[in-house]
């Protein structure tokens, strides 16, 4: 199969879908590989890289698109892409459609076939999330202690204390992949975590880390109560495929301290935070009744090259079992399919308008 790698062109994105090493791994059982100039600059891969595994490098996107069968790609296509798209195109890419119904739309004008990385389910187990969620759930806790400090519009507050002052409190919606990676940053740290998940196995792995983590069931009256101390909010909550339930309102927003930052790692979801925007690197925080709120949906753009690295060890083999005949008979593969020759096949796309 022609595999087609282009350039992340969303703002800021320095992610490539695949390292030279992966390509020269498909080269290896017999595809054909086209990536597009500059593609791996910002991820540190030049295209001799790619040229010494094998790859065929393409001067722009438009001869990319003409070229590939199957386009793998990090970030969902923005508009200035669509044009490129064909029917007979398999799209990979993370897609987040329950969010996107502009997005949805237009793949299912164009016809073509598209796999979500982000929906492809092994088990319980979301094996093509997993990675950019270890790494959204780190960032969150880095940029949030960053964003806490004063010239940034923050309460002036050091996460972990220090003696004769009083640690930060992180409150963590969910303790999954993300959520999980971010308490363990936070407790790290030093701060005072409360995570909130429904699942008492994650809770009890999560009280596990410290003294200084609490796990805890996600009653609205404990968030809100928990949410007028905390000066670091994430939001991790995940529906697989689906758009993500608001858990803190506009009012609970309102009701949080000064100063105090929220980041919703959900908003390439919809968010679970009544308050969230998307935003992007080049804006990446707004203000809200005193809240400083980042809402940027590609987190793991900012670390381009551990990125890229590990979403390409995920994605070898599922972009080889793409490429073989009757993919669709595996349920794996099957689980990542949205939209088929332009007809929504994903359950929880269904009531997307």
């Amino acid at each position: 199969m022609r595999i087609g790698i282009p350039k992340e062109i969303k703002p800021r994105e320095g992610r490539v879908a695949l390292i030279p090493a992966a390509c020269a791994q498909l080269r290896q059982q017999g595809h054909e590989v086209f990536v597009q100039a500059q593609a791996g600059v910002m991820s540190g891969y030049s295209d001799n890289d790619f040229q010494a595994a094998g790859v065929t490098i393409l001067a722009d996107a438009a001869a990319l698109y003409g070229q590939a069968e199957m386009i793998v790609k990090v970030k969902e296509p923005q508009p200035a892409e669509f044009s490129l798209l064909r029917k007979d195109h398999l799209l990979f890419s993370y897609l987040h459609l329950a969010a996107e119904p502009t997005l949805l739309a237009s793949l299912r004008k164009i016809g073509l076939t598209a796999v979500a990385f982000e929906t492809v389910q092994a088990g319980h187990a979301l094996p093509l999330l997993a990675p950019m969620s270890d790494i959204a759930g780190r960032l969150a806790v880095q940029i949030g202690a960053n964003l806490l400090q004063q010239p940034h519009g923050g309460r002036g507050v050091l996460l972990g204390g220090l003696p004769a002052a009083e640690r930060g409190h992180v409150v963590i919606l969910g303790a999954g992949v993300a959520g999980g990676n971010a308490a363990v940053m936070a407790q790290a740290m030093g701060a005072e975590v409360t995570v909130f998940d429904p699942n008492r196995d994650k809770l009890a792995a999560m009280r596990a880390l410290g003294p200084n983590v609490t796990g805890l069931h996600p009653y609205q009256f404990a968030i809100e109560e928990h949410l007028r101390s905390a000066d670091l909010l994430i939001g991790a909550v995940l529906i697989p495929g689906a758009k993500a339930p608001h858990l803190v309102t506009a009012d609970m927003v309102r009701r949080m301290q000064p100063g105090s930052v929220i980041i919703d790692i959900s908003v390439d979801q919809g968010g679970c935070i009544e308050t969230t925007r998307p935003t992007d690197y080049n804006q990446p925080t707004f203000v809200w009744e005193g809240v400083v709120h980042f809402g940027v949906t590609n987190m793991p753009g900012a670390v381009p090259r551990s990125a890229s690295q590990a979403l390409s060890a995920a994605l070898v083999p599922y972009i080889l079992g793409l490429a073989a005949s009757g993919w669709e008979s595996d349920p794996i593969l099957a689980s990542g399919l949205n939209v088929q020759a332009g007809k929504i096949v994903h359950p929880a796309l269904q009531n997307v308008a």
